[in-house]
């Protein structure tokens, strides 16, 4: 005998279920066809109609409210005038139709307990509650055929659907944030991979054409050699960048190691490089040839370095210079805050400052075993 609707909004067509709940007003219906007195008999089966009319709408109403809690204001006075409505109406009922008339109240109170905040809706209905049970009891010739308890368990039950879609609408919302969250670290993370894709490989074109600019009233044969390089430099930092957007991009240890190799040559810098990369661990080569990378370009773009060296072992890689580093080491840089999140979900600790020993910078990349 409940009326549902979910909470503050529920579903499109929730009211006609509510409507199927009304057949329970054919009691009063009954009692007032049968009532002898033809005016209140006429007012009574008015009354009933404009109750079951002015619930299907006040039901309706709100079921086309946003699915938000608690509900806006105006929508809670509206309903507490369709409230107020509804028990005028159930008055008009009782000349007629008697005790049955308190079938109304189940309808008020379940309808309360989802439209009103529960402060107001819980009084109500308890006080409904009381009223189904006392007004048998006092008025002459009312029988008692359990109305207050069912305006109790209305009561409860739409309260308990209400709960039920107020957690449902939490959980949409924080599955909606989580959905955001993701959207917004993989933008993170592919942003973080075009700087550090587009920083090295611009880095090294950039160099490169000036190198080769250098060359054309000098050695025209290497001029072109190097504006041969660039063009695939291009190429292959487009591709990266397409890749990249579309989450298919790799990196490989050897490849960094081979691409370190020409960008400080270019740079005029005197490198020392692993020559292969074979005892690396699966698992870290993936790290290593991102933190070569990122130390290399920031040899080239920012140390003034004459000398760089590329140490590997299984379980770290260091890349040290004899540059200044300065640029780096006053903002930390962006490719090397990237860096330092993918060493932190691997687990592994970086490094990065000036060396100890001697003049120079270091990077270096150690992971736990």
């Amino acid at each position: 005998m409940t009326a549902v609707k979910a909470p503050y909004g529920g579903k499109r067509y929730g009211w006609l279920f509510s409507a199927v709940w009304l057949f329970y007003l054919g009691d009063s219906v009954g009692a007032l066809w049968d009532q002898p007195d033809m005016l209140w008999r006429v007012v009574g089966l008015f009354a009933v109609v404009s109750f079951a009319a002015t619930y299907l709408f006040m039901v309706r109403m709100a079921s086309r409210l946003p699915d938000t809690a608690p509900p806006p204001l105006a929508f809670t006075v509206r309903a507490a005038l369709g409230i107020a409505l509804m028990l005028a109406l159930f008055g008009l009922q009782i000349p007629g139709a008697g005790a049955h008339a308190l079938t109304c109240l189940v309808y008020v109170a379940a309808f309360a307990m989802v439209s009103l905040p529960l402060p107001v809706a819980a009084p109500l209905a308890a006080l409904l509650v009381a009223a189904a049970e006392i007004l048998p009891a006092v008025v002459p010739g009312w029988d008692d055929n359990g109305y207050g308890l069912a305006v109790l368990l209305g009561s409860l039950a739409t309260w308990g659907i209400r709960l039920a879609g107020i957690r449902q609408n939490r959980l949409i919302a924080a599955q909606r944030e989580i959905a955001d969250l993701a959207v917004q670290n993989e933008r993170a993370r592919i942003a973080g991979d075009l700087h550090d894709i587009l920083g090295h490989s611009l880095t090294v074109v950039a160099v490169k054409a000036e190198l080769a600019q250098r060359l054309l009233d000098v050695d025209l044969d290497r001029a072109r050699r190097e504006l041969a390089d660039l063009e695939s430099l291009a190429r292959d930092a487009l591709a990266d960048v397409r890749s990249t957007a579309l989450g298919v991009r790799g990196i490989s240890l050897p490849g960094e190691i081979a691409a370190a190799r020409e960008a400080l040559a270019a740079a005029n810098v005197e490198a020392v490089l692993p020559g292969a990369a074979d005892e690396i661990p699966t698992r870290n080569r993936e790290l290593f040839a991102w933190t070569i990378r990122e130390a290399v370009t920031n040899i080239v773009r920012h140390s003034g370095a004459a000398h760089a060296t590329v140490t590997l072992h299984p379980g770290a890689v260091e890349i040290v210079d004899d540059g200044t580093g300065s640029a780096v080491v006053k903002g930390d840089g962006q490719g090397l805050a990237g860096l330092r999140r993918r060493a932190e979900a691997l687990g592994a600790k970086l490094t990065v400052g000036r060396r100890e020993d001697q003049p120079g910078f270091r990077v270096r990349v150690e992971v736990s075993s």
